[in-house]
């Protein structure tokens, strides 16, 4: 499995901070830009209180650069490449001992967005803070986002960048027109590298070790079922 070391992470994080302060630090308008700043957080945090307050388990929500985001209900074509996912995951991982898998209203909670992914793995240690009660989650180590036409934009760009740089190890995008996966793994900047885009073949997840899954095996219910089957012998 790649991985990399705490001190790594930080530096490379430390490293894209500086890179996007870089044009601000020096400018005669400095104290202007974060006085406008954090009045913007202060103003932010106040709406997300009030988002803890009056979200409810039956919602499927987040909370996005300081709007509160209603999701409508989801197309055929997302619910099966969901199910089939979150399926062959978490039966993987439960027979396997190695954390636990949720699905749709999973609020993870990040510095300043909380994301509700269609499925999410947490690894054993973060798995053990949990409790029957919980409802916001931590950040996740490996994160599914299925695309529709309402969230493509932010999968591939906001929840993308927040992704990488708050520690989700990998990260899948999953395309139920073209049937298509594409994985992406943390790269030596910080963002996040391309490591497959296919419609067919196999993925081999870093997060979760040892599982392999067929990329078909997303989209059509016969062959999930042949995967599902294979597992458990």
């Amino acid at each position: 499995m790649l991985k990399c070391c705490p001190e790594d992470a930080i530096l490379t994080g430390m490293n894209a901070l500086e890179t996007l302060l870089a044009p601000l630090r020096h400018s005669p308008r400095l104290v202007e830009a974060v006085g406008v700043l954090q009045h913007q957080l202060e103003e932010e945090k106040a709406r997300r209180r009030r988002f803890y307050e009056e979200m409810t388990p039956e919602q499927k929500i987040e909370f996005i650069d300081g709007d509160v985001v209603l999701h409508s209900p989801a197309r055929n074509k997302h619910l099966d490449a969901t199910g089939n996912i979150f399926t062959l995951l978490r039966t993987y991982v439960s027979l396997h001992g190695l954390g636990t898998v949720k699905a749709e209203k999973c609020l993870c909670v990040f510095p300043r967005n909380d994301y509700e992914p269609d499925v999410v793995f947490f690894g054993a240690e973060k798995a053990a803070s949990l409790t029957d009660e919980t409802m916001r989650f931590p950040i996740p180590d490996l994160a599914v986002e299925v695309l529709s036409d309402s969230t493509a934009a932010r999968d591939r760009g906001v929840k993308f960048e927040d992704y990488a740089a708050h520690g989700v190890a990998e990260y899948w995008i999953v395309d139920p027109d073209q049937n298509i996966l594409e994985q992406y793994l943390p790269g030596p900047d910080g963002d996040y590298t391309l490591r497959l885009k296919s419609s067919s073949g196999t993925v081999t997840s870093f997060a979760i070790p040892g599982f392999v899954m067929e990329i078909e095996a997303a989209f059509d219910s016969a062959k999930n079922l042949a995967a599902l089957r294979r597992l458990m012998d």
